[in-house]
C-alpha cells in the first residue's frame, strides 16, 4: 500500500503507537508520521506509507495549528498536564485581559527554548532520555514563528487558545513561557492539531473508522489523500511511456509541463505517482525521487 493518510490521533497513545496501530491496519511495515504529537495531543497527524515514505522531506516545514487549554497555578517539568508539578500549587487572580497582553508578546519570530522532555537530541541522545535518567539537558534556543496566538476565552484557572505555530515550535514551551511571564507557573493542560500544512480535520480518519478495513487495500488507499493533492506547490503531469522509463531510470527526460515551477510531480495515470523531478532547462527534468 502506498499513500499518505491523515488520522485523527486519539489522547493516551503516542504518535510511534499510531504507526504500530496502522502497519497492523495495512500490513505495510514502512510507515512514518510527518510531526510528532505528544500522548496527552489529539488531532490531525499525517502518515506517509509504503513507497510514499521517500516524500517525507518535502513536507518538512509545514506549519502547525492547534486549539487546547492552558492551566494556570503551577508549572510541571514536561510543560504539559501529564508531567510532575515543578512547585507548589497557587490560585493567581488573573483576568482575560492580562493574559491577552502578556500572550501578545508571543508572535512572530523568536528564539524558543525547546522543554527537557522532548525529542530535541543532544550530542546524539534524545532529551527526553536524559531528563528521564536525571541528567542535565543542556538545549539550545531554536529559531521559530508564530504567526498567531488567540486566548479565546479564560474560566477558573483555565485559558482557552488558538494558535498556528512553525515546524519545529513546541505549544508547551509557550504555555511554561506565559506562565513565568505572569509569575505563576502554566503548562498546558490539553491540546489538539486542527491542520498540519494543508491538512486539516476534515481529511482525518479515525481508528474506528479504519479498522474494519483492514486488509481491504483499495478502500484503505481510496481513504488516502489523492496524489494529485499533495504537495500542491508542485504541479502534476503525465507522461508518456517513453519519458516514464527513462525517468524511472533515473535518465533526464522532457514532460509538457510549461509553469516554470522548479519541482514537479509526474503520474503514469489519474493516481499513480512515479515521482518528482527537478526542471533542469525548459521543459526537460532529471528525477530526485522516484517510486518505482
Amino acid at each position: 500500500m502506498n499513500g499518505l493518510l491523515v488520522i485523527d490521533k486519539p489522547g493516551g497513545i503516542t504518535s510511534h503507537d499510531v504507526v504500530s496501530r496502522l502497519r497492523r491496519i495495512t500490513g505495510e511495515r514502512s510507515i512514518g508520521h510527518l510531526g510528532t504529537l505528544d500522548p496527552m495531543a489529539t488531532g490531525v497527524l499525517p502518515l506517509l506509507i509504503g513507497k510514499f515514505t521517500r516524500l517525507a522531506q518535502y513536507f518538512s516545514s509545514a506549519e502547525k495549528s492547534y486549539s487546547g487549554t492552558i492551566r494556570f497555578g503551577f508549572a510541571t517539568d514536561t510543560y504539559d498536564a501529564d508531567g510532575d508539578p515543578t512547585g507548589e500549587q497557587t490560585h493567581p487572580s488573573l483576568t482575560l485581559e492580562q493574559i491577552r497582553d502578556v500572550a501578545s508578546r508571543f508572535h512572530g519570530d523568536m528564539e524558543q527554548m525547546p522543554p527537557p522532555f522532548s525529542a530535541k537530541k543532544i550530542a546524539g541522545t534524545p532529551a527526553y532520555k536524559l531528563a528521564r535518567a536525571g541528567k542535565p539537558v543542556d538545549l539550545k534556543t531554536a529559531q521559530i514563528s508564530i504567526r498567531s496566538f488567540a486566548i479565546t476565552a479564560f474560566k477558573g484557572q483555565e485559558a482557552q487558545f488558538e494558535m498556528s505555530i512553525s515546524a519545529g515550535g513546541y505549544v508547551r514551551s509557550v504555555a511554561h513561557e506565559l506562565g513565568q511571564d505572569l509569575a505563576c507557573g502554566a503548562h498546558l493542560s490539553s491540546l489538539r492539531r486542527t491542520q498540519a500544512g494543508v491538512f486539516t480535520l476534515s481529511d482525518a480518519h479515525t481508528f474506528e473508522e479504519l479498522e474494519p478495513l483492514a486488509g481491504n487495500l483499495d478502500a484503505l488507499e481510496k481513504s488516502c489523500i489523492h496524489p494529485r493533492s499533495l504537495l500542491v506547490e508542485m504541479p502534476s503531469v503525465t507522461g508518456d511511456n517513453m519519458s516514464l522509463g527513462r525517468l524511472r531510470n533515473g535518465a533526464q527526460a522532457n514532460l509538457p509541463e510549461f509553469s516554470q515551477a522548479p519541482f514537479v510531480k509526474f503520474f503514469a495515470s489519474q493516481r499513480e505517482l512515479v515521482g518528482i523531478a527537478r526542471r533542469v532547462a525548459g521543459t526537460l527534468f532529471q528525477p530526485v525521487v522516484v517510486m518505482g
